[in-house]
């Protein structure tokens, strides 16, 4: 599990990063407003990422709650960046899509 848990960290990690590039790249797009819930739910998914990465640390009883709230919002995410061409909201949609898919492993 542990090995697991490490991997999952790692991704989750990378997500977030993802998440808060997405978010600081589309408040320079010409269009902010047309990028608005792209910038809220990169924000919403980057705080469930830590979130999820503090609750793995500390082995808390409520684990698969979050990882079942972090795959739920990343696919979100991934749904809303992926209807930007911006190589920023393309590179976010990949990484809550792989982030989704490893929280959702870490509960089954």
């Amino acid at each position: 599990m542990q090995a697991k848990n490490e991997e999952t960290m790692k991704i989750l990690m990378e997500c977030l990063d993802a998440c808060n590039n997405c978010f600081d790249s589309c408040l320079q797009e010409d269009d902010v407003k047309m990028m608005a819930e792209c910038i809220r739910l990169d924000r919403e998914c980057a705080d469930v990422c830590a979130n999820t990465m503090n609750v793995i640390t500390r082995n808390s009883p409520f684990l698969n709650d979050y990882l079942e709230l972090c795959a739920k919002v990343c696919e979100q995410c991934a749904e809303e960046c992926g209807k930007h061409e911006h190589e920023h909201c393309k590179r976010c949609a990949e990484s809550c899509r792989k982030c989704a898919e490893a929280c959702r492993k870490l509960v089954a």
